[in-house]
């Protein structure tokens, strides 16, 4: 059976998924932290702090429960549009009123990394632009009829149905989703961890 090689504090199956996609052994822990905003926190400092935030919270949460000690790996992904964090929508009149803002127009994601070791916090930025087609309102709503905005950043998924409307992306697709998977491999490789490390 192969050896787990780190925890990772997020419950996203897309983390999950894309984490095991580039071969790393991993076990979940749960590590929920309070995503509230800060006063005046811009966009960048906020994903940076939770994502190490998280981290924390998995090291943590990893020691109470007595675990093997191994690194934890976090991350946060935020939809930003004209300075203004788009979170996960409350309802599908919220989910309405952030794809009316992003239709037609230009916006970042924002994902950062936490990785949690016995030596410290190291976390990092990756930031994308995504462009979105003009949206018709008839389109918005059958995209929320069909469920899928609801409990992503910025009420849409890059992976499903919403990919249709992105004419226009420059970064990482995979940041996008929750997880850069090149940033991720790199920042585990300098900790010895995953692919990228057996030939460093």
């Amino acid at each position: 059976m192969p050896t787990t090689q780190l925890y990772l504090a997020s419950g996203s199956p897309r983390r999950q998924e894309l984490l095991a996609q580039i071969g790393v052994q991993f076990e979940r822990i749960s590590a929920p932290v309070d995503e509230t905003p800060l006063e005046n926190e811009s966009a960048r400092d906020y994903v940076l702090r939770l994502a190490k935030a998280k981290a924390e919270a998995g090291w943590q949460a990893m020691l109470a429960q007595g675990k093997n000690p191994l690194p934890v790996l976090a991350a946060d992904t935020t939809v930003v549009l004209d300075g203004q964090i788009l979170g996960k929508p409350l309802d599908a009149s919220d989910a309405a009123a952030m794809l009316a803002q992003l239709s037609g127009r230009s916006h970042e994601v924002l994902t950062s990394l936490g990785l949690r070791t016995n030596t410290g916090t190291e976390v990092l930025l990756s930031v994308s632009s995504v462009t979105f087609m003009p949206l018709s309102p008839a389109q918005i709503a059958a995209y929320i009829a069909s469920g899928e905005p609801m409990d992503k950043a910025g009420s849409y998924g890059i992976q499903g149905t919403a990919g249709l409307f992105i004419s226009d992306l420059q970064g990482s697709f995979s940041g996008v989703m929750g997880l850069p998977l090149h940033d991720t491999a790199t920042l585990l490789a300098r900790h010895g961890l995953g692919l990228l490390a057996v030939s460093a």
